[in-house]
């Protein structure tokens, strides 16, 4: 079965934006990434560069399958232990954070540095879902926002390397 680009990009940004990300909100996270490293940075620019992101299949992927897993933990879909993993969000999972570097594996070192960073500290948007509020599962969409973030810097810093970004 061959999937039309299109229907792919836009049902990712529809999933997106129905568990609450806008663009705007992925934007801030990489002005937060990159502001330090280049000089005027816009979040036009920003977003400029998480509209290439999301054009990738590879990023398309990975959120509808990051964002299904998600759907199931909420519905209790999951077979047990699975279920309790992944809906309490266990730090010692970590194939959320693989699935996540897929994405962040098309750009580069830079992104990986930037996504280990991001995923620590918890910027914005980033917060807000890993808050674990009981109801909601974000457990791979906040490691996916995060890599698209820093997928999105490492490729303005690839972009801007000559003008001073360094990172």
């Amino acid at each position: 079965m061959t999937t039309d680009i299109n229907i792919l990009e836009q049902k990712a940004r529809d999933l997106l934006a129905e568990r609450g990300v806008t663009i705007a909100d992925i934007a801030d996270l990489v002005y937060y990434l990159q502001a330090p490293y280049v000089e005027n940075l816009t979040l036009e620019l920003c977003t400029h560069h998480i509209e290439a992101v999301l054009r990738k299949r590879e990023v398309q992927n990975t959120i509808l399958t990051g964002i299904q897993l998600d759907l199931l933990a909420e519905k209790n879909g999951m077979i047990e232990p699975l279920q309790a993993i992944v809906g309490e969000d266990e730090g010692l999972y970590g194939i959320d954070e693989i699935l996540a570097l897929s994405i962040v594996n098309v750009y580069g070192s830079i992104g990986f540095t930037n996504y280990g960073y991001i995923d620590k500290v918890k910027p914005g948007i980033l917060g807000k879902l890993n808050s674990h509020d009981g109801v909601n599962v974000h457990t791979f969409l906040d490691d996916i926002v995060g890599a698209i973030a820093a997928a999105a810097a490492s490729r303005l810093a690839h972009e801007n390397g000559d003008k001073k970004t360094t990172n």
